[in-house]
Protein backbone atom coordinates (compact mmCIF):
# COMPACT_ATOMS: atom_id res chain seq x y z
CA UNK A 1 0.00 0.00 0.00
CA UNK A 2 1.24 3.74 -0.94
CA UNK A 3 -0.90 6.43 -0.27
CA UNK A 4 -1.00 9.52 -2.27
CA UNK A 5 -2.43 11.65 0.36
CA UNK A 6 -2.75 12.08 3.90
CA UNK A 7 -6.85 11.14 3.81
CA UNK A 8 -5.88 8.24 1.75
CA UNK A 9 -3.18 7.26 4.43
CA UNK A 10 -5.50 7.96 7.28
CA UNK A 11 -8.33 5.50 5.28
CA UNK A 12 -5.75 2.02 5.59
CA UNK A 13 -4.87 2.75 8.84
CA UNK A 14 -8.41 2.68 10.09
CA UNK A 15 -9.81 0.29 8.17
CA UNK A 16 -6.57 -2.05 8.73
CA UNK A 17 -7.46 -5.61 10.21
CA UNK A 18 -3.73 -6.58 11.55
CA UNK A 19 -0.61 -5.26 11.54
CA UNK A 20 0.75 -2.80 9.35
CA UNK A 21 4.65 -2.58 8.55
CA UNK A 22 5.33 1.11 8.07
CA UNK A 23 8.68 1.83 5.42
CA UNK A 24 9.87 4.93 4.08
CA UNK A 25 12.80 4.36 1.69
CA UNK A 26 13.65 1.16 3.74
CA UNK A 27 16.80 2.17 4.66
CA UNK A 28 16.71 2.01 8.42
CA UNK A 29 15.17 -0.97 9.33
CA UNK A 30 16.35 -2.53 12.84
CA UNK A 31 15.04 -5.66 15.18
CA UNK A 32 13.82 -8.61 13.82
CA UNK A 33 11.37 -8.86 10.63
CA UNK A 34 7.64 -7.96 11.27
CA UNK A 35 4.99 -9.69 9.93
CA UNK A 36 1.58 -7.45 8.54
CA UNK A 37 0.88 -5.40 5.61
CA UNK A 38 3.58 -3.55 3.79
CA UNK A 39 2.55 0.80 4.15
CA UNK A 40 4.95 3.05 2.26
CA UNK A 41 5.23 6.79 2.45
CA UNK A 42 7.25 7.49 -0.42
CA UNK A 43 3.60 8.72 -2.18
CA UNK A 44 3.57 11.99 0.39
CA UNK A 45 6.43 13.36 -1.29
CA UNK A 46 7.10 16.83 -1.88
CA UNK A 47 8.59 20.01 -0.18
CA UNK A 48 5.82 22.09 0.38
CA UNK A 49 7.25 25.66 2.28
CA UNK A 50 10.78 26.16 2.25
CA UNK A 51 11.64 29.96 2.98
CA UNK A 52 15.35 30.65 3.35
CA UNK A 53 14.90 33.92 5.07
CA UNK A 54 13.29 32.32 7.90
CA UNK A 55 15.53 29.03 8.19
CA UNK A 56 12.07 27.19 7.54
CA UNK A 57 11.23 24.22 5.46
CA UNK A 58 8.35 21.73 5.71
CA UNK A 59 8.60 18.44 3.71
CA UNK A 60 6.12 15.14 2.99
CA UNK A 61 7.33 12.67 4.81
CA UNK A 62 7.66 10.54 1.85
CA UNK A 63 10.07 13.09 0.17
CA UNK A 64 13.99 11.99 -0.58
CA UNK A 65 16.09 13.01 1.75
CA UNK A 66 18.93 13.98 -1.05
CA UNK A 67 16.18 16.47 -2.96
CA UNK A 68 15.94 18.46 0.56
CA UNK A 69 19.76 18.44 1.01
CA UNK A 70 19.87 19.63 -2.81
CA UNK A 71 17.07 22.40 -2.32
CA UNK A 72 18.65 23.53 0.85
CA UNK A 73 22.20 23.64 -0.44
CA UNK A 74 20.67 25.92 -3.43
CA UNK A 75 20.48 28.81 -0.65
CA UNK A 76 23.52 27.53 1.14
CA UNK A 77 21.75 26.36 4.45
CA UNK A 78 21.43 22.86 5.54
CA UNK A 79 19.96 20.51 8.17
CA UNK A 80 21.91 21.28 11.57
CA UNK A 81 21.67 18.34 12.41
CA UNK A 82 24.31 16.16 10.05
CA UNK A 83 21.42 12.85 9.63
CA UNK A 84 23.57 9.35 9.13
CA UNK A 85 23.11 7.36 6.07
CA UNK A 86 22.98 3.96 7.21
CA UNK A 87 22.85 2.36 3.44
CA UNK A 88 26.56 1.19 3.30
CA UNK A 89 26.52 0.17 7.12
CA UNK A 90 23.46 -2.19 6.59
CA UNK A 91 24.21 -3.02 2.91
CA UNK A 92 21.11 -2.24 1.76
CA UNK A 93 20.17 -0.21 -1.21
CA UNK A 94 16.85 2.25 -1.52
CA UNK A 95 16.21 6.46 -0.98
CA UNK A 96 16.30 8.14 2.62
CA UNK A 97 13.70 9.94 3.50
CA UNK A 98 12.49 12.67 5.22
CA UNK A 99 9.60 10.51 7.28
CA UNK A 100 12.70 7.88 8.23
CA UNK A 101 15.29 10.45 9.12
CA UNK A 102 12.52 11.63 11.94
CA UNK A 103 11.12 8.09 13.03
CA UNK A 104 14.54 7.06 13.43
CA UNK A 105 15.98 10.69 14.88
CA UNK A 106 19.30 10.34 12.76
CA UNK A 107 21.51 12.60 13.73
CA UNK A 108 25.31 12.87 12.88
CA UNK A 109 28.66 14.10 14.71
CA UNK A 110 27.42 17.40 15.05
CA UNK A 111 24.72 16.40 17.38
CA UNK A 112 27.46 17.23 20.31
CA UNK A 113 27.00 20.85 19.53
CA UNK A 114 23.48 21.66 17.65
CA UNK A 115 21.16 18.83 18.98
CA UNK A 116 19.24 16.09 17.83
CA UNK A 117 17.13 15.91 14.64
CA UNK A 118 14.33 15.98 17.14
CA UNK A 119 15.84 19.52 18.02
CA UNK A 120 15.68 21.09 15.13
CA UNK A 121 12.22 19.30 14.23
CA UNK A 122 9.20 21.98 14.89
CA UNK A 123 6.42 20.43 13.69
CA UNK A 124 4.61 17.27 12.56
CA UNK A 125 1.39 16.07 10.71
CA UNK A 126 1.00 11.87 11.65
CA UNK A 127 -1.81 9.40 11.39
CA UNK A 128 -1.82 7.75 14.69
CA UNK A 129 -3.10 4.06 14.86
CA UNK A 130 -6.79 4.61 15.16
CA UNK A 131 -6.53 6.39 11.16
CA UNK A 132 -6.86 10.20 13.39
CA UNK A 133 -4.75 12.79 11.70
CA UNK A 134 -3.13 14.89 14.10
CA UNK A 135 -0.61 18.33 13.76
CA UNK A 136 1.62 19.67 16.36
CA UNK A 137 3.86 22.36 16.17
CA UNK A 138 3.94 24.98 13.64
CA UNK A 139 6.05 26.17 10.73
CA UNK A 140 8.11 28.78 12.09
CA UNK A 141 10.14 28.80 15.55
CA UNK A 142 8.70 30.72 17.49
CA UNK A 143 5.34 28.66 17.30
CA UNK A 144 6.04 26.06 20.22
CA UNK A 145 2.62 24.55 20.41
CA UNK A 146 3.00 20.83 20.91
CA UNK A 147 6.62 20.78 21.11
CA UNK A 148 6.68 18.70 23.49
CA UNK A 149 4.44 15.85 21.14
CA UNK A 150 6.68 16.64 17.92
CA UNK A 151 9.83 15.85 20.00
CA UNK A 152 7.94 12.58 21.13
CA UNK A 153 7.58 11.19 17.62
CA UNK A 154 11.28 11.38 16.80
CA UNK A 155 12.78 8.19 17.36
CA UNK A 156 9.76 6.79 17.91
CA UNK A 157 10.26 4.49 14.72
CA UNK A 158 6.70 4.53 13.94
CA UNK A 159 4.90 3.10 16.60
CA UNK A 160 2.98 6.12 17.69
CA UNK A 161 2.05 7.08 14.38
CA UNK A 162 2.84 7.50 10.55
CA UNK A 163 4.34 10.54 9.72
CA UNK A 164 2.75 12.50 6.65
CA UNK A 165 4.80 15.72 6.97
CA UNK A 166 7.55 17.34 9.00
CA UNK A 167 8.81 21.04 9.48
CA UNK A 168 12.41 21.97 10.23
CA UNK A 169 15.00 25.14 11.16
CA UNK A 170 17.83 25.18 9.53
CA UNK A 171 21.63 26.93 9.76
CA UNK A 172 23.48 28.49 7.03
CA UNK A 173 26.24 26.30 5.36
CA UNK A 174 29.59 27.93 7.22
CA UNK A 175 32.35 29.19 5.20
CA UNK A 176 34.90 26.99 6.06
CA UNK A 177 35.25 23.74 7.71
CA UNK A 178 39.18 22.37 9.12
CA UNK A 179 39.57 19.32 10.93
CA UNK A 180 42.67 18.51 13.24
CA UNK A 181 43.82 14.63 13.39
CA UNK A 182 45.38 13.28 16.09
CA UNK A 183 48.15 10.26 16.39
CA UNK A 184 46.54 7.06 17.52
CA UNK A 185 45.46 7.44 21.74
CA UNK A 186 44.20 4.96 23.68
CA UNK A 187 40.50 5.33 24.79
CA UNK A 188 41.39 6.70 27.90
CA UNK A 189 43.49 9.55 26.37
CA UNK A 190 41.24 9.77 23.60
CA UNK A 191 38.74 11.06 25.76
CA UNK A 192 40.46 13.42 27.66
CA UNK A 193 41.43 14.86 25.06
CA UNK A 194 38.23 15.33 23.19
CA UNK A 195 37.05 16.13 26.28
CA UNK A 196 39.48 19.11 27.05
CA UNK A 197 38.73 20.24 22.90
CA UNK A 198 35.10 20.55 23.34
CA UNK A 199 35.75 22.60 26.60
CA UNK A 200 37.58 25.30 25.28
CA UNK A 201 36.19 28.33 23.84
CA UNK A 202 37.36 27.36 20.10
CA UNK A 203 33.81 25.99 18.97
CA UNK A 204 34.57 22.28 18.55
CA UNK A 205 31.48 21.00 17.00
CA UNK A 206 32.44 17.40 16.66
CA UNK A 207 34.39 15.21 18.26
CA UNK A 208 35.37 11.49 17.30
CA UNK A 209 37.71 8.60 17.95
CA UNK A 210 37.96 6.69 14.81
CA UNK A 211 38.54 2.86 14.43
CA UNK A 212 42.29 3.48 13.58
CA UNK A 213 42.19 5.29 17.15
CA UNK A 214 43.01 8.73 16.03
CA UNK A 215 41.33 11.55 17.38
CA UNK A 216 39.12 14.23 15.36
CA UNK A 217 38.37 17.80 15.96
CA UNK A 218 36.14 19.50 13.60
CA UNK A 219 35.84 23.38 13.12
CA UNK A 220 33.59 25.39 11.42
CA UNK A 221 32.83 28.93 10.38
CA UNK A 222 34.05 31.91 8.73
CA UNK A 223 37.22 31.64 7.30
CA UNK A 224 39.22 34.26 9.30
CA UNK A 225 37.75 32.75 12.60
CA UNK A 226 39.29 29.11 11.60
CA UNK A 227 42.44 30.29 11.00
CA UNK A 228 42.77 31.08 14.38
CA UNK A 229 40.77 28.92 15.89
CA UNK A 230 42.76 26.08 14.72
CA UNK A 231 45.87 27.03 15.38
CA UNK A 232 44.80 28.30 19.08
CA UNK A 233 43.11 24.87 19.70
CA UNK A 234 46.48 22.85 18.43
CA UNK A 235 48.32 24.90 20.59
CA UNK A 236 46.22 24.50 23.55
CA UNK A 237 46.03 20.39 23.46
CA UNK A 238 49.58 20.36 22.65
CA UNK A 239 51.15 17.19 20.40
CA UNK A 240 51.41 16.72 16.97
CA UNK A 241 48.33 17.34 14.56
CA UNK A 242 47.70 16.90 11.26
CA UNK A 243 45.15 19.61 9.71
CA UNK A 244 42.67 18.26 6.69
CA UNK A 245 40.45 21.45 5.66
CA UNK A 246 37.82 21.52 2.68
CA UNK A 247 36.50 18.57 0.12
CA UNK A 248 38.85 15.60 1.78
CA UNK A 249 37.57 17.33 5.62
CA UNK A 250 33.99 16.78 4.46
CA UNK A 251 34.27 13.76 3.36
CA UNK A 252 36.06 12.09 6.91
CA UNK A 253 33.38 13.56 8.31
CA UNK A 254 31.08 11.82 6.02
CA UNK A 255 32.80 8.72 6.84
CA UNK A 256 32.60 8.98 10.49
CA UNK A 257 29.00 9.66 10.58
CA UNK A 258 27.84 6.76 7.84
CA UNK A 259 30.31 4.56 10.47
CA UNK A 260 31.58 3.42 6.91
CA UNK A 261 34.81 1.46 8.79
CA UNK A 262 32.60 -1.10 9.07
CA UNK A 263 30.34 -1.50 5.77
CA UNK A 264 30.78 -4.67 4.46
CA UNK A 265 33.21 -5.82 7.17
CA UNK A 266 31.70 -9.60 9.14
CA UNK A 267 29.91 -9.32 12.31
CA UNK A 268 27.19 -7.59 14.05
CA UNK A 269 27.60 -3.66 14.88
CA UNK A 270 25.97 -2.08 17.54
CA UNK A 271 25.35 1.72 18.91
CA UNK A 272 26.41 1.99 22.61
CA UNK A 273 25.08 5.57 24.43
CA UNK A 274 26.80 6.52 27.50
CA UNK A 275 28.25 9.01 29.28
CA UNK A 276 31.66 10.08 27.96
CA UNK A 277 33.08 9.15 31.22
CA UNK A 278 31.85 5.61 30.78
CA UNK A 279 33.14 5.18 27.74
CA UNK A 280 36.71 3.84 28.06
CA UNK A 281 36.06 1.07 30.53
CA UNK A 282 33.21 -0.25 28.15
CA UNK A 283 35.71 -0.46 25.03
CA UNK A 284 38.09 -2.18 27.10
CA UNK A 285 34.83 -4.78 27.92
CA UNK A 286 33.94 -4.89 24.32
CA UNK A 287 37.29 -5.67 22.87
CA UNK A 288 36.63 -5.27 19.48
CA UNK A 289 36.90 -2.55 16.93
CA UNK A 290 35.01 0.88 17.62
CA UNK A 291 34.49 4.20 16.52
CA UNK A 292 33.96 6.49 19.76
CA UNK A 293 31.77 10.04 18.40
CA UNK A 294 30.11 12.64 20.46
CA UNK A 295 33.23 13.02 22.67
CA UNK A 296 32.98 9.82 24.00
CA UNK A 297 29.72 9.49 23.99
CA UNK A 298 28.17 7.32 21.47
CA UNK A 299 30.59 4.28 21.07
CA UNK A 300 30.13 1.79 17.38
CA UNK A 301 31.22 -1.78 18.00
CA UNK A 302 31.98 -4.19 15.47
CA UNK A 303 31.75 -7.69 17.25
CA UNK A 304 31.43 -11.10 16.76
CA UNK A 305 28.48 -12.06 14.78
CA UNK A 306 25.65 -13.64 16.98
CA UNK A 307 27.76 -12.15 20.50
CA UNK A 308 25.20 -10.77 23.13
CA UNK A 309 27.16 -7.20 23.88
CA UNK A 310 24.29 -6.20 26.49
CA UNK A 311 25.13 -9.69 28.38
CA UNK A 312 29.09 -9.25 27.70
CA UNK A 313 28.69 -5.30 29.04
CA UNK A 314 26.15 -5.97 32.07
CA UNK A 315 24.15 -3.30 33.54
CA UNK A 316 25.38 0.30 32.15
CA UNK A 317 24.19 4.26 32.48
CA UNK A 318 22.87 4.14 29.12
CA UNK A 319 21.58 1.74 26.13
CA UNK A 320 22.64 -0.34 23.75
CA UNK A 321 20.65 -0.71 20.28
CA UNK A 322 21.45 -4.15 18.14
CA UNK A 323 21.86 -2.00 14.61
CA UNK A 324 23.14 -4.60 12.42
CA UNK A 325 23.26 -8.38 12.59
CA UNK A 326 22.04 -12.02 11.08
CA UNK A 327 18.43 -12.61 10.82
CA UNK A 328 18.84 -15.44 13.79
CA UNK A 329 20.31 -12.72 15.63
CA UNK A 330 17.78 -10.13 15.02
CA UNK A 331 15.06 -12.68 16.23
CA UNK A 332 16.80 -13.76 19.63
CA UNK A 333 18.00 -10.31 20.66
CA UNK A 334 15.72 -7.11 20.47
CA UNK A 335 17.05 -4.33 18.86
CA UNK A 336 16.31 -2.03 21.35
CA UNK A 337 17.97 -2.26 25.17
CA UNK A 338 15.12 -3.22 27.78
CA UNK A 339 14.04 -0.40 29.28
CA UNK A 340 13.31 0.48 33.51
CA UNK A 341 10.25 -0.41 34.71
CA UNK A 342 9.05 3.06 35.20
CA UNK A 343 9.86 4.39 31.52
CA UNK A 344 8.15 0.79 29.74
CA UNK A 345 5.20 2.01 31.70
CA UNK A 346 5.35 5.49 30.12
CA UNK A 347 6.20 4.02 26.85
CA UNK A 348 3.39 1.22 26.81
CA UNK A 349 0.77 3.97 28.27
CA UNK A 350 1.98 6.22 25.08
CA UNK A 351 1.33 3.51 22.50
CA UNK A 352 -1.90 2.69 24.34
CA UNK A 353 -2.83 6.42 24.08
CA UNK A 354 -1.59 6.67 20.12
CA UNK A 355 -2.19 2.77 19.05
CA UNK A 356 -4.67 1.14 21.09
CA UNK A 357 -4.96 -1.37 18.70
CA UNK A 358 -1.35 -2.27 18.52
CA UNK A 359 -1.44 -2.29 14.15
CA UNK A 360 1.68 0.09 13.91
CA UNK A 361 5.08 -1.72 13.77
CA UNK A 362 4.07 -3.97 16.36
CA UNK A 363 6.73 -5.58 18.83
CA UNK A 364 9.60 -2.88 17.24
CA UNK A 365 10.29 -1.20 20.25
CA UNK A 366 8.82 -4.04 23.48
Amino acid sequence: MRPATETELAEIVRAASGPLRIRGGGTRSLGAATTGALLETGGLSGISLYEPGALTLVAGAGTPLAEVEAALAAENQRLPFEPMDMRALLGVEGIPTVGGMVAANASGPRRIAVGACRDSLIGVRFVDGQGRIVKNGGRVMKNVTGYDLVKLMAGSWGTLGVLTECSFKLLPVPEMQATLVSAAMTPDAAVACMSDALGTAYEVNAATRDTEGRVCLRLEGFSEQIRYRKAALAEALGGDWQLVEGADSQALWRDIRDVTAFAGQPGDVWRISVKPSDAAALVAKIAAPVQMDWGGGLIWALVPEGTDLRAKLGPIAGHATLVRASDPTRTRLPAFHPEPAPIAALAQGLRAKFDPRGVLNPGLMG
